[in-house]
C-alpha cells in the first residue's frame, strides 16, 4: 500500500502514519488505555481501547483507585474518534467515569459491558450520562478512520472480545484479555474460525496479552472447576464461604450449580457481587428465574444447608470476606469446621492482604482450600501453547506484546519470534510506535503518569497529598506553635505536637523536651532586631527542630511551624 500524503499545518505534504501508544498497561498489569493514532504527526486522528484503573501500593495510603494520567489524548481529544471497551473488568474500565468528563467521546462497548458501565454510573449518583454505543456481538462500526470489528474471545467474564482494527494501512489485531477455553460455562467459546480469517486477510501488527507469556501449556478450563468446586460442596460437613472475582460470572454459575447438587441454599454478600449478578441476568448470562438469600438471611439456614458467597478474594479490607476473617460481618460468621475457597488468584501487590485473611480464618478453625491445594480456580489469560495457536491464525508481520510487566512483554515477544513474526518491539508506556509506513520504530515518548482517587477527588501522584501521606508513614510529624509579637517578643511559651514520633530517645530523654530546647536555643540565637523577620524566624525553628529529631531518633519528620502574631504585651 502506497503512503498517503496529507498537507502538515506548515503547507508541505506529510504522509499519514499508524502509531499506537499506550497510557498505562505496559511494563504493568492493570490501568489498561491504549491509543491508536492515524493521519500526519501533527494532525492525526485517535482511537482509545479501554480506560481503567490499578489499585494502590501500600505505600500510596489513603489512595482508592490509581487512574492513568490522560493529559496527553485530552489536549488531543478534538481528534478523538471514540474509546472502545474490550470488555468489563475494572482495570479496562474502571476509570471511565471518573476520567471521560475530559475526553467527551463515544463509548463503544457489547451488550454486558455497557450494561455493566451503565449500572456502575447510577451506583456513582449524579447526573452525568455517558453516550454509549451498544454494539453487538461480533458487530462491526467506523470511528473516523478506524473500522473496528469485535471478534469474540473467552476469558474470565461474559464478552471479552478481540478488535479487528481496519486502517488504511492495514489490519491490526488487538487482543484485550483472552484465553482459548472450549467449554467457558457462560457465554460464546473463542471463534477460531473468525481469526483465521483474519489472519487471510493480512494481518499488519498483533498487540497481545501477555499475563502467561511465561508459563507453558495451555489454560485450564472453567468446567475443569466446576467439576471441583460441586465435590468440595457436596463433601463439606458445614458450611461454605466461596470468595472470588465478582465479575466472573461463570464461576458464580458453576456454584450456583453445586449449590443445587448438594441441596443448599445460595446466600450472596457484597454489593460488587449483587451487581454483577443484576447484569448478567439482564444479559441472559444467568437464567432469569437466578434466585438467591441476601446476607441477612444467613442466619435462618442450617449451616450444613447454605453456600455464602463473598467479595474480598484480593484481600480488600472493606469487603464481606476480610470482615468475617475478623468476625465483625454484621450478618455472618463463621467458626471451626466451616470451609472457605478461594476461587481466585492472588493478585501480585495483594499476597499480603489475603494472607492476612486467611490466617484470620485459621484462627477461628475454619478450613481453608486455595488454588494450591486443589483446582478452584483457571486463569483468565494465554499461556504459551495458546499464543502460539494466535499467531498461527493472525500470523501478523509486528507483534507488539502487552499487558505484562517487563519480564512478560519480554518472554512474548521472543515467543512471538519463535512463531515466526519478523518484527517484535517491547515498549513501555509513553512510547509513541509507529507501525507504518515501514520501519517500525519508537519515534516519540508522550507523557504519562498516574492520579489516584482520594475520596471524592482526583488527585496527582508527584507532589499530591498520598506522597505526603507516604511521607507520614514513615517520618511522623512535628507541629510546633508559637506567637510573637510584630517585634518577634515571645508572647507564650511554644507548643508542641508530635505524631507518629517516639516519645523519648534511647537515654529516656523525652522527645518534646528535646524539641522545646531546640526551639528555646534557636531563639535565643536570633538577635532581638532579627526577630521582627517572622518567616526567617518560622525556618529557622523548623529546621532546628528537625536536626535535634533526627538526631536524637535517626530520622527526619515532617515539621510544621504556625506562628501567630500579635500587637504585643498588655
Amino acid at each position: 500500500m502506497s503512503d498517503r500524503a496529507s498537507p502538515s499545518r506548515s503547507g508541505s505534504l506529510r504522509p499519514d502514519e499508524l502509531v499506537f501508544a499506550a497510557l498505562g498497561g505496559l511494563g504493568e498489569i492493570g490501568m489498561n488505555v491504549y491509543l491508536y493514532g492515524f493521519g500526519p504527526p501533527r494532525a492525526r486522528t485517535w482511537l482509545m481501547v479501554d480506560l481503567g484503573v490499578t489499585f494502590p501500593h501500600e505505600s500510596e495510603p489513603g489512595a482508592d483507585v490509581v487512574l492513568p494520567d490522560l493529559r496527553f489524548i485530552v489536549a488531543e481529544r478534538k481528534n478523538l474518534a471514540g474509546l472502545v471497551l474490550t470488555h468489563a473488568h475494572e482495570d479496562h474500565v474502571g476509570a471511565v467515569i471518573d476520567l471521560w468528563p475530559s475526553l467527551e467521546c463515544p463509548i463503544f462497548a457489547t451488550p454486558f459491558t455497557a450494561g455493566m458501565l451503565k449500572t456502575k454510573l447510577g451506583e456513582f449518583g449524579g447526573s452525568q450520562t455517558l453516550p454509549i454505543k451498544e454494539v453487538p456481538l461480533g458487530g462491526r462500526f467506523s470511528a473516523g478512520p478506524f473500522d473496528v470489528e469485535f471478534v469474540s474471545l473467552t476469558h474470565s467474564i461474559p464478552e471479552p472480545n478481540g478488535l479487528a482494527i481496519r486502517t488504511p494501512a492495514g489490519l491490526v489485531f488487538h487482543t484485550g484479555d483472552w484465553k482459548l477455553d472450549p467449554t467457558p460455562v457462560v457465554g460464546r467459546p473463542h471463534d477460531a474460525a473468525r481469526l483465521e480469517q483474519l489472519g487471510n486477510e493480512g494481518a499488519l501488527a498483533l498487540i497481545g496479552d501477555s499475563t502467561n507469556a511465561m508459563r507453558e501449556g495451555r489454560s485450564a478450563s472453567e468446567t475443569d472447576v466446576a467439576k471441583t468446586l460441586q465435590k468440595l460442596i457436596a463433601d463439606a460437613p458445614r458450611c461454605v464461604a466461596v470468595t472470588l472475582f465478582a465479575s466472573n460470572v461463570a464461576r458464580v454459575a458453576s456454584i450456583v450449580a453445586a449449590c443445587h447438587a448438594a441441596g443448599r441454599t445460595l446466600v450472596v454478600a457484597g454489593r460488587a457481587l449483587h451487581r454483577i449478578i443484576e447484569v448478567a441476568i439482564e444479559t441472559g448470562y444467568l437464567p432469569q428465574g437466578f434466585t438467591y438469600l441476601d446476607q441477612q438471611r444467613f442466619s435462618d439456614l442450617p449451616r450444613d444447608k447454605v453456600v455464602v458467597l463473598c467479595t474480598g478474594s484480593q484481600g480488600e479490607p472493606r469487603a464481606a470476606m476480610a470482615r468475617v476473617a475478623e468476625n465483625e460481618h454484621p450478618d455472618i460468621s463463621l467458626d471451626k469446621g466451616d470451609l472457605v475457597i478461594f476461587s481466585s488468584r492472588t493478585i501480585p501487590g495483594n499476597e499480603r492482604a489475603v494472607s492476612r485473611i486467611q490466617n484470620g480464618l485459621a484462627r477461628l478453625g475454619v478450613d481453608v482450600v486455595t488454588d494450591a491445594e486443589a483446582l478452584v480456580h483457571v486463569t483468565g489469560h494465554p499461556r504459551r501453547d495458546e499464543l502460539k495457536d494466535m499467531y498461527a491464525w493472525i500470523r501478523p508481520k509486528i507483534a507488539v506484546p502487552m499487558h505484562g510487566e517487563a519480564r512478560h512483554l519480554k518472554a512474548h515477544a521472543r515467543l512471538a519470534r519463535e512463531c515466526g513474526v519478523s518484527e517484535t518491539f517491547s515498549i513501555v508506556d509513553g512510547d509513541l510506535l509507529k507501525l507504518w509506513p515501514a520501519p517500525a520504530a519508537v519515534v516519540d515518548e508522550l507523557p504519562v503518569g498516574r492520579l489516584f482517587r482520594d475520596g471524592n477527588l482526583i488527585v496527582p501522584d508527584i507532589e499530591g497529598p498520598v506522597k505526603s501521606r507516604r511521607k507520614l508513614s514513615f517520618v511522623g510529624i512535628a507541629v510546633v506553635s508559637m506567637t510573637l509579637s510584630r517585634r518577634g517578643e515571645i508572647i507564650t511559651e511554644p507548643g508542641v505536637v508530635l505524631e507518629g514520633i517516639p516519645a523519648a530517645d534511647q537515654d529516656g530523654e523525652s522527645m518534646r523536651e528535646i524539641v522545646l530546647d531546640a526551639i528555646d536555643g534557636t531563639l535565643r540565637s536570633i538577635p532581638p532586631k532579627r526577630r521582627g523577620d517572622h518567616a526567617m524566624v518560622q525556618d529557622a525553628v523548623q529546621r532546628a527542630v528537625r536536626s535535634a529529631i533526627n538526631e536524637a531518633w535517626g530520622k527526619k519528620p515532617v515539621v510544621k511551624v504556625l506562628v501567630s502574631v500579635v500587637d504585643g504585651r498588655n
